[in-house]
């Protein structure tokens, strides 16, 4: 059972009772803020897209005596403007400080007001290449770079004339150890690239068969049509998260592969979620089926990230894409919710990694049990996002919640007498939609004709089943 818990509440005082639960709970929203649709990055790139990943930095998150929170967001923009054609963005992450000031209080505040309690500066820029400086690309992988050694064959645009990694960057985990770096997972292998500090490639994880795309027999990475077996065209490891210590991580797609029923969103319920040793040379020692949500209609909610809680339950990010940025106001859809693999069927090692679907047709083998979902907390409360003088449907105006959240970052709340709370820090993928842009030196207008600021938003949550200190 997940409880929510009335801002009231929070606003009196919260009972220790709540602190003392072994359910997770909803304390609400408390704060909001944004960094503008037309900021310009280092390289003189829009800052765009950048709620496809965000992660925390290691050491950077401090409580001030009077009660605020400053540290360093590290946001990961996807491939670019891409709304015609894909285009020869190179994959980056950019340095975001902030200062957070929670409100606690009932009283809706104005939209400017509300901007102030999460305060956003972007610092630095860190692009992403290969160990001889040839930087990655947003381009759609056509062609097929031949596998060397240790390193799986790769995407990329041409491997004659345009020989560079294809790279649709969507999940981040940042190192905390002395070696620092990170790993990124993308869309377009789908795989997993571990980087060195300072943005080189070191490492590729290449997943099973089973998520690898096919078209008539052979591997194809193109993202402009399905396969036909392997993971649906832009629907790759949307969420990677890590535990702890970092040695083990877990990469899941964003719907079901082509055989386990992604031809259709009625029957793409059923994703995987792999699991890595990378402490030392990454191992595939898990996999699991997590049923994603459905409408009334019975159509599938993907998911867009995944956080670690504690090693069996993890946060999953679930949405539809209306809102600011699409066509339709109204969002139906929007949670941080909570999947749970503890009593789910391990199929890494089994036919099912291979051509045998798992669910065909949208249809779970009787041999394999999926890991248990529950709904938590939804983004598009009005009540809440009222509060910050925002809303959800309505009028397409700067307060409409954006349509693509997809980022999730934790915090502690640090306060002895509630140890089990925490901030979840959410991010919106504005698909760099700006009506004064510059994307690899050209200027461009958004075809969507309208301004979408890159939105965030922080809630305060009770989580018991995390175990303490492990989130700082």
């Amino acid at each position: 059972m997940i409880a929510t818990v009335g801002l009231f509440i929070l606003l009196l005082g919260t009972s220790p009772a709540f602190s003392q639960t072994t359910a997770p709970v909803n304390k609400g929203l408390v704060a909001f803020g944004y960094i503008p649709s037309n900021a310009r990055d280092t390289t003189g790139d829009t800052i765009g897209g950048i709620g496809s990943a965000i992660a925390l930095k290691p050491g950077s998150f401090a409580k001030a005596a009077n009660g605020t929170f400053k540290g360093t967001l590290v946001v990961q923009p996807d491939r670019g403007y891409n709304v015609d054609e894909t285009v020869d963005y190179q994959a980056r992450q950019h340095y975001v400080d902030f200062v957070l000031t929670p409100y606690y209080g009932s009283s809706s505040l104005s939209f400017s007001d509300a901007a102030k309690t999460l305060t956003l500066s972007y610092k630095k820029t860190i692009l992403y290449k290969e160990l001889l400086g040839n930087p990655t690309t947003g381009l759609d992988p056509l062609s097929i770079r031949p596998a060397l050694a240790i390193i799986p064959e790769l995407p990329v645009p041409d491997v004659k004339t345009k020989n560079q990694i294809s790279i649709d960057a969507e999940g981040l985990v940042l190192n905390s150890g002395p070696l620092g770096g990170f790993w990124t997972s993308d869309e377009y292998g789908p795989y997993i690239y571990r980087f060195l500090p300072g943005g080189i490639i070191d490492w590729v994880i290449k997943p099973p068969t089973a998520a690898i795309p096919h078209i008539g027999g052979s591997v194809n990475f193109t993202s402009s049509v399905d396969p036909d077996s392997g993971r649906a065209a832009n629907q790759g490891f949307e969420g990677l998260t890590a535990s702890p210590d970092g040695h083990t991580l877990y990469a899941m797609l964003q719907s079901a592969t082509m055989q386990d029923g992604g031809t259709d969103d009625k029957t793409s319920r059923y994703t995987r979620l792999f699991v890595y040793d990378v402490k030392l040379f990454p191992k595939l020692v898990g996999e699991y089926v997590v049923p994603l949500p459905q409408t009334k209609k019975k159509k599938t909610i993907a998911q867009s990230d995944i956080h670690y809680l504690d090693g069996k339950k993890f946060l999953v990010l679930s949405r539809d894409g209306h809102g600011n940025g699409d066509d339709t106001s109204q969002s139906d859809y929007k949670s941080v919710d909570i999947f749970d693999i503890s009593n789910a069927t391990d199929i890494h090692g089994t036919q099912y990694d291979n051509s045998t679907a798992v669910a065909p047709g949208g249809v779970l083998a009787a041999d394999v049990i999926p890991a248990t979902y529950t709904p938590f907390l939804s983004l598009i409360d009005n009540t809440q996002l009222n509060r910050f003088g925002l809303h959800n449907g309505g009028d397409f105006d700067e307060q409409l919640i954006a349509g693509k959240w997809e980022g999730t970052a934790l915090a502690s709340c640090m306060e002895s007498e509630y140890p089990d709370d925490y901030f979840i820090f959410v991010a919106a993928d504005n698909d760099f939609n700006t009506l004064d842009g510059t994307m690899v030196g050209q200027p461009y207008s958004t075809s969507y004709g309208k301004n979408v600021d890159n939105q965030f938003l922080v809630y305060r949550v009770t989580l018991p089943m995390v175990p303490r200190g492990s989130i700082h």
